[in-house]
């Protein structure tokens, strides 16, 4: 088996919310600062997080997910979107030995011990001196086969409090300090939570970027962190079967809804239509219509209520999507895509009319109505999971569905989360199927073959007409 260099880092806390994205941010700022190229990665399924990763870092984050995706995957993906020459970074999620159950399964520990990364810990130094050690310590020895490789202090107030920490982390866990964040320093992100930034706003964005890269140099020591990166051992390469094109010579014609308010798109997902032979076309369901030949339709997930009255003033749109899912047309359609196939948005005490395509609607609330990692079982026949099916994927959704049509079907049984209500998931009505659970390509590999076969079907149906 072939051995790969692939210089490598984790960033890690030993909780959330300690600042890890910030020094995520700023090394790769910094990094990119010295002409190394970057290779960004996300634990976890988030969309928010690789989005800045990928417009700091100029290439596309992966996410790295063990709960949906078995070990091969994961290695696989990280040596096909990493190389010799640049150095991949992983930003954890949550603390770093958090996982699904006691064992931790599915931690960013778990990530690094696989891909044999060393780990840089961020600490969140308020109010804390010697105890800092005993944290760290701690994730030391709680599993000795994660290498962690140095510590970045984050909330430092004055230098009496870095050389005191500094002291008793080489003290005690015989550890270097790599980086020093100073107390409450803060980033204005600009569009932070809906992912693509406005062409307006690009001059705030690059004078958040510029922000980052002169930190990492001043706060960062960059020189002994890409010491650490490029020791990190090679690794084995690792095989994994990729779809192969369907139906060779037909393409059928898939449109996206991919603009402010639907930006959930895993990159694998995109990539796994398209080889499994369809091409994609984009289209900004705030200001566009379908093309005159489409084969199928793909809504992602995102902020739909945001943009809720520019989406009802695109009636052109709505009224595509609502005449060629009635046709027959295949429509797949996840959370945000699920509020906009319904009949109406309800969100802050106002209604805003949706596509129609499917007979439900959609009430928000503050809280969220479904948060974490699902699992669903296909139990009726639809066109994008074979019967008896096991679907893992993840929600975060603060909204429900209500008014729900009778002639709807649920097509999936929730075995772990909470879909529409606590035990189905996945509304057929026509070939349009909407449901909470986003899903990630790699995890699910027959979504992509069976949505591009019933585009491919409809295709034929539509010019047999």
């Amino acid at each position: 088996m072939e051995k790969l260099n692939r210089p490598r880092l984790v960033v890690a806390a030993p909780q959330g919310r300690s600042g890890k994205t910030t020094v995520t941010a700023s090394l790769i700022a910094g990094l990119r600062g010295r002409g190394i190229d970057v290779h960004p990665f996300k634990k976890g399924p988030d969309f928010i997080d690789p989005s800045w990763l990928s417009l700091i870092s100029g290439r596309q984050c992966r996410n790295l997910d063990r709960f949906m995706m078995d070990e091969s995957t994961i290695r696989h993906s990280f040596v096909k979107h990493s190389t010799e020459s640049g150095i991949a970074v992983v930003e954890g999620a949550m603390g770093l030995y958090d996982g699904v159950d006691v064992e931790g399964s599915g931690s960013t520990a778990e990530i690094a011990k696989s891909l044999g990364a060393p780990v840089l810990l961020v600490v969140n130094a308020v109010r804390m001196t010697r105890s800092a050690a005993a944290i760290v310590l701690g994730c030391q020895k709680l599993d000795p086969d994660v290498n962690i490789a140095g510590v970045i202090l984050n909330n430092v107030a004055r230098p009496r409090h870095r050389d005191m920490l500094t002291a008793v982390i080489d003290r005690y866990c015989n550890l270097p300090v790599l980086g020093v964040f100073p107390k409450k320093k803060e980033y204005t992100v600009p569009d932070r939570h809906l992912g693509l930034v406005p062409a307006a706003e690009n001059e705030a964005l690059q004078r958040v970027l510029e922000t980052w890269q002169a930190d990492a140099e001043s706060t960062l020591d960059l020189d002994r962190i890409v010491e650490i990166a490029r020791a990190a051992s090679p690794l084995d390469s690792v095989q994994v079967d990729e779809a192969a094109e369907l139906m060779p010579g037909i393409r059928p014609r898939i449109a996206i809804l991919r603009d402010r308010a639907f930006t959930f798109y895993y990159p694998e997902n995109l990539e796994a239509l398209e080889m499994a032979g369809a091409e994609l076309v984009f289209v900004d369901a705030l200001s566009e219509d379908l093309p005159p030949v489409i084969d199928a339709l793909y809504v992602g997930g995102g902020f739909p209520e945001v943009f809720a009255a520019e989406l009802e003033a695109n009636n052109a749109l709505r009224q595509s999507v609502r005449s060629r899912v009635e046709a027959g047309m295949p429509a797949y359609a996840e959370c945000g895509g699920l509020m906009y196939l319904g009949e109406r948005l309800m969100w802050q005490g106002k209604g805003f009319e949706m596509a129609g395509a499917m007979p439900f609607e959609t009430d928000l609330d503050k809280k969220p109505r479904g948060h974490g990692y699902m699992v669903a079982k296909a139990v009726q026949d639809n066109p994008f999971f074979s019967l008896g099916t096991m679907v893992k994927g993840h929600e975060f959704h603060h909204s429900s569905v209500t008014r729900v049509d009778p002639g709807v079907v649920f097509c999936m049984d929730v075995h772990r989360g909470y879909g529409t209500d606590g035990r189905r998931d996945g509304m057929l009505h026509h070939n349009a199927f909407a449901a909470y659970c986003h899903i990630h390509a790699l995890a699910v590999p027959d979504w992509a073959p069976n949505l591009v076969k019933a585009a491919a079907q409809y295709r034929t149906l539509r010019e047999g007409n």
